[in-house]
């Protein structure tokens, strides 16, 4: 159901209040998960459980904004995925720097508490994924609300698999590995988002100044060629 309609076969663009519907619920999942996962990071000691909480947040935030620009301008919508592809760009740059502090300054994290919060926090973006598979595909705001909820499903997953490597090995070396992961893979979403933002911000420059079509000739053109076919016919005589 990726344009939401049977009958529609160009871009989707939102406009579906079923869409909607489970945009809003996506955005509590996020929201209440980025307090979650936030503080459970601060008192397990986990760079990738802190880094996921920041996913959180900002998917909350990004899709408030993906709700506001529906149905407006091919334009001010690119315009708001950009914004959203930079987000993600500056965060996967924080995750990434705050990764290699750690490095240097390494404390022992929990990996019981990161694997639990970790399955806590698969199951919520699991449920944002189930709701939004049908929308994956559309315009460029569509399809930024997608590439971030899949983004925290793969991440929730490597945070598990982080909390076994800790558990493992008595090191801090997986989670920050994960880290690490994890801002690749905002890095890498933010530059599809930008290349399509910027290709469709393109399209609505192109749009905007494509003179419409002069109705009032076409009228008189088509009005005169029809008088001129039933005269043609009204005055047809047989030789």
């Amino acid at each position: 159901m990726s344009a939401g309609c049977g009958h529609n076969h160009g871009t989707f663009e939102g406009l579906s209040q079923d869409y909607k519907r489970r945009l809003w619920i996506v955005i509590a999942i996020n929201a209440v998960m980025f307090a979650v996962e936030m503080t459970a990071g601060q008192l397990a000691r986990s760079q990738a459980l802190q880094a996921d909480a920041l996913d959180f947040f900002a998917d909350a935030v990004t899709y408030g904004i993906s709700l506001a620009v529906i149905g407006t301008s091919l334009k001010v919508r690119s315009l708001a995925a950009a914004a959203k592809g930079i987000s993600l760009f500056f965060m996967g740059l924080f995750v990434f720097g705050s990764t290699l502090y750690r490095v240097f300054y390494m404390g022992m994290p929990e990996a019981p508490l990161m694997g639990a919060i970790g399955f806590l926090a698969l199951v919520a973006n699991l449920a944002s994924v189930l709701l939004l598979v049908n929308y994956k595909d559309g315009d460029a705001n569509v399809r930024s609300v997608w590439l971030c909820s899949r983004n925290d499903a793969i991440g929730n997953v490597i945070v598990m698999v982080a909390a076994l490597g800790v558990w493992g090995t008595a090191t801090a070396w997986p989670d920050l590995a994960v880290a690490g992961v994890m801002a690749g893979l905002f890095l890498t979403s933010s530059v599809q988002i930008l290349t399509q933002s910027y290709r469709e911000w393109k399209a609505g420059g192109a749009l905007a100044i494509t003179p419409a079509p002069d109705h009032d000739h076409a009228h008189d053109h088509d009005h005169d060629h029809a008088h001129a076919g039933t005269c043609g016919h009204g005055h047809h005589r047989p030789g």
